[in-house]
């Protein structure tokens, strides 16, 4: 057992890893990002949801922050569906929060040279690397884009973005949004809840 004494200038986060990815998480990382959000006085704050279940809980928790909601494109899963329910998007817009249903910003027209000539492009090749640190790290990195180029989001201003792995949310982190066009700008300032992909780990054995 290696034992020494860390001693360096800096501070010490704590990060929720969950055991499997996905909606059963979704409670604990809206409220470690709410924690944190209280912490630093964070602003904005931005996370992904399809149906709507998931914004509802983060109006609920975070009403003294400028809540962005960002859906799936319509036309995601067929053509002229959107997934987020009028009913439900009032119900939100209501609580002052704003809702975006936009091109995905690593999807859209190069997803349609995927599909048709079976060629990645650069934005889905830039998806894939971010989900080596998980789908609901790529999710929320990709919706601060598209609220940043909506106006949603102040550049330059710190943001919490959460986004999960097919439903709810299971990643929230703390970063610098930046305008698509200025992608590799964007900053990771704090990683505050992700799935360890300790299932994965467990299965190899």
């Amino acid at each position: 057992m290696c034992q020494f004494d860390l001693e360096a200038e800096g501070q010490s986060v704590p990060c929720l890893y969950f055991d499997e990815p996905g909606l059963a998480n979704t409670e604990a990382t809206l409220k470690r990002a709410a924690i944190r959000a209280a912490e630093l006085n964070i602003e904005q704050v931005v996370v992904a949801s399809a149906s709507g279940e998931t914004a509802l809980k983060a109006a609920e928790i975070f009403h003294d922050c400028r809540l962005v909601v960002v859906t799936h494109s319509t036309g995601f899963y067929r053509p002229n569906f959107q997934e987020m329910p009028e009913e439900i998007r009032h119900r939100l817009e209501e609580k002052g929060v704003k809702v975006l249903t936009c091109q995905h910003a690593f999807g859209g027209v190069n997803r349609a040279v995927r599909k048709k000539l079976g060629t990645y492009e650069l934005d889905e090749i830039i998806a894939y690397t971010l989900r080596a640190f998980g789908e609901g790290m790529k999710v929320a990195i990709e919706v601060s884009l598209m609220a940043a180029d909506a106006g949603l989001l102040e550049t330059g201003q710190p943001c919490l973005a959460m986004g999960g792995t097919e439903k709810g949310v299971d990643t929230a982190i703390l970063l610098r949004p930046v305008n698509a066009q200025n992608f590799f700008d964007l900053r990771v300032m704090e990683i505050l809840a992700k799935p360890g992909f300790y299932h994965e780990e467990a299965r190899k054995k």
